[in-house]
């Protein structure tokens, strides 16, 4: 029975920044396909879904970000 593996060469791994093992995405365009990174694909699809709303919560900048975490950290120790 197929296990749905593909053999990638080691040139197009390294390319990639994937190891033996590691899992890809196909994205299929038509008749072209372009073999992406799983990790690095689900994190930009997570940055695109959350774009915006460090702004819609007021955080401005890093140090806004960090009191957040500060915050939410002693509330979780109380």
């Amino acid at each position: 029975m197929a296990k749905g593996q593909v053999t990638i060469p080691k040139d197009v791994r390294e390319a990639l920044g994937i190891g033996t093992g590691d899992r890809v995405t196909f994205l299929v365009d038509g008749s072209n396909v372009r073999i992406i990174n799983s990790a690095l694909y689900a994190m930009e699809i997570l940055q695109n879904q959350m774009a915006g709303e460090a702004q819609k919560a007021g955080l401005k900048d890093d140090e806004d970000v960090i009191a957040l975490v500060k915050s939410i950290r002693s509330e979780d120790t109380e």
